[in-house]
């Protein structure tokens, strides 16, 4: 009886979800670092341009800000506007720091600090985001503002008058070593409390 080699069915070779032809590899990889190369660009645009964090070193604007806080500061608003009354601003102080401070008073208008009460044109203007704290002090048988009084000034075009939060324990506007502040000296507007988390916040004026 004779026996006859059986012919083996030829098989296609079949491929898997893993099996990615060398090209689509090579292509995806190409995507990837178009993607990371775009996302760094953007950061970059982002960080140095539009937006900008900064560290809170002090006590000046207490209690509204601590030390060791991180905000976003918005670097472009002013740009397109100008400073407004009340806005907490970070700029280029001339001992070569960075200050986080409060626009009290706009250009060309006259400001005079008297204890706790700041005056505009001759006009007291509202403090809500230290009044509790004046109050504290005024129970406590005192004022909060403990540093000298400034005298009526007008404030010169292109600047701010800006004072920290901290009446009594900020180098500020009424400092002859910090003085009127220049737009062109404006980091930006102090936005948004991203740290810590449990004071993450917009900062409303």
């Amino acid at each position: 009886m004779e026996h006859k080699d059986q012919e083996q069915p030829y098989l296609e070779p079949v491929a898997t979800a893993g099996d990615v032809p060398a090209k689509e590899k090579k292509s995806e990889t190409w995507e990837w670092i178009k993607a990371l190369v775009i996302a760094g660009i953007l950061v970059i645009v982002i960080r140095w341009f539009l937006f900008s964090p900064f560290i809170v070193d002090g006590d000046s604007m207490r209690p509204n800000f601590s030390t060791g806080e991180r905000l976003i500061v918005n670097k472009i608003l002013y740009d397109i506007r100008s400073p407004k009354r009340g806005e907490v601003i970070v700029f280029h102080a001339p001992e070569g720091k960075d200050y986080i401070k409060r626009v009290i008073g706009l250009p060309g208008e006259t400001v005079k600090v008297t204890g706790d009460k700041v005056f505009i044109n001759g006009q007291e203007i509202d403090q809500s985001f230290i009044q509790a704290a004046i109050e504290q002090a005024n129970k406590e048988g005192h004022a909060y503002n403990t540093l000298s009084d400034f005298p009526e000034t007008k404030i010169p075009d292109g600047e701010v008058f800006a004072m920290g939060d901290n009446r009594p324990n900020s180098k500020d506007s009424r400092s002859k070593s910090v003085g009127f502040v220049p737009f062109n000296k404006i980091v930006g507007r102090a936005e948004v409390i991203f740290w810590p988390v449990s004071k993450i916040s917009f900062i409303h004026v």
